[in-house]
């Protein structure tokens, strides 16, 4: 583990403004307890709504936890109506976006060209992009090996003409979102391996690093161990609790790793 272990939330669209805002606040309260959290050891990501993020920055102020958002426009201004751009969403403090998540891709027909002008904006304007990429084969008919190349070639290919700087790759296997389990730690290992091999072979993107989403939840960042640099979360952690709960299986990592 190249970089400390991040621990991040996406609320999609579950959260009504008012739970959302309880969310923030019960998190925050409990992060500003934890010395991993605020002294670093720890990163942190909240990933709301266009219109949770306000409230979001406001809430978790006074804290190192990265807000960011669920999506992005592919240009910096204009007649797009609807479209947020990864400018203003730079100005009001946004320092991450989510790129090229799946439910993206089948709900809203987002190809690999929209992935990569997506990507590029998103660095263009230093906010940097969570970019989800993911096999569709359940690995019965796809093993780990072929997983990783498959996700590998979509990695480069969101990357075309980006600008150069940071990201984190959040592998999220798409048979693994929305599925009562995530995926087979093995599998899930291989293709982080390979992921942050390539990675490591493009300067350009020093300081980046992947982590594991697709039905993630407490106990999964302990059982992968230093294989990803850490967990991307989803309805397992709408309890502030159980979201808690892995900030302090991440803060053990960081231990044993600088131990």
């Amino acid at each position: 583990m190249s970089a400390p272990p991040a621990v991040g939330m996406s609320l999609k669209m579950y959260f009504s403004h008012a739970r959302a805002q309880a969310w923030f606040t019960a998190v925050a309260e409990g992060l500003r307890t934890r010395a991993a959290v605020m002294d670093g050891a720890v990163e942190v990501f909240v990933v709301p709504t266009y219109l949770q993020i306000p409230a979001a920055l406001a809430i978790f102020a006074g804290t190192p936890v990265r807000i960011g958002a669920q999506d992005l426009a592919t240009e910096d201004s204009g007649p797009y109506t609807g479209e947020v751009s990864a400018a203003e969403l730079a100005e009001v403090g946004v320092s991450l976006a989510e790129v090229g998540h799946a439910e993206r891709r089948r709900l809203f027909g987002e190809d690999d060209v929209v992935v990569a002008a997506k990507t590029a904006a998103a660095l263009r304007n230093g906010v940097r992009p969570l970019l989800c990429i993911g096999e569709r084969q359940h690995p019965a008919a796809e093993v780990a090996d072929q997983a990783a190349e498959a996700t590998a070639a979509q990695l480069l290919s969101a990357l075309q003409d980006a600008p150069a700087g940071p990201l984190t790759l959040a592998y999220e296997p798409v048979w693994a979102i929305g599925a009562p389990q995530p995926a087979p730690l093995e599998h899930v290992s291989t293709v982080a391996r390979h992921l942050t091999q390539v990675l490591a072979g493009m300067p350009e993107r020093a300081g980046s690093s992947v982590i594991y989403g697709g039905s993630a939840g407490p106990g999964l960042l302990t059982d992968l161990g230093s294989t990803v640099d850490g967990i991307f979360l989803g309805r397992f952690a709408h309890d502030p609790a159980a979201f808690l709960a892995v900030v302090d299986e991440a803060a053990v990592l960081a231990e044993r790793v600088a131990a």
